[in-house]
């Protein structure tokens, strides 16, 4: 799902991969961490699908990112730049090899993926300039996100956004409606930049 992350600029979601503990690798914990070609929920009045091209930069890039529990930095699981986070671009979405560490809370989420009371992941992210692009499909927007950076990825033990509203899109929206109903894409996508740049 849609939310403000606390650095205020970037987006968090909670995609329709799972996780899972690969017994035959010493308790490594694999993951659909993002979902390629997907049309989420509705995020307040606006569908997003993330394009395969979307992980591009981060991996071309060679960019540190993190893989948490629950998006609790006082929960790192592992590093790309320790070598102990793997990411792979796969047909259908970014696919992520943790190596975990000996710690409790790391042996407390590998219990609850092996008894399957943890399945769900997320990602955090932000879009570059001109990163996406808007459509309307039956009278519902469609946001598709083709370049971004990703910094984060986590193993969630609730998709805790499916509740959340769509904070920066439902401001944005609600500023349509005041102005004017029916107002151009292109002024949408404008107003949604412009909210999440400040």
């Amino acid at each position: 799902m849609f939310v403000r992350s606390s650095d205020g600029e970037s987006e968090l979601r909670f995609t329709a991969g799972e996780c899972r503990i690969d017994d035959a690798e010493a308790k490594r914990i694999r993951g659909q961490a993002i979902v390629f070609n997907s049309r989420s929920v509705n995020l307040g009045g606006f569908f997003e699908i993330i394009a395969p091209e979307a992980v591009d930069r981060t991996l071309r890039e060679a960019g540190d990112v993190r893989a948490l529990v629950d998006h609790d930095t006082g929960k790192v699981l592992a590093r790309t730049k320790s070598g102990t986070l793997m990411l792979k671009k796969g047909r259908n979405g970014l696919d992520v090899a943790i190596d975990p560490p000996n710690t409790t809370f790391s042996k407390d989420i590998q219990e609850s993926l092996s008894r399957g009371d943890v399945s769900g992941m997320s990602f955090r992210f932000r879009v570059m300039p001109d990163g996406d692009s808007w459509d309307e499909e039956d009278g519902m927007l469609i946001r598709t996100v083709h370049d971004m950076t990703f910094d984060e990825v986590s193993v969630v033990s609730f998709p805790a956004y499916e509740s959340t509203e769509a904070y920066v899109s439902k401001r944005a929206l609600d500023r349509v409606r005041q102005f004017k109903r029916g107002r151009s894409v292109a002024w949408l996508m404008k107003e949604h930049r412009t909210r999440l740049a400040r």
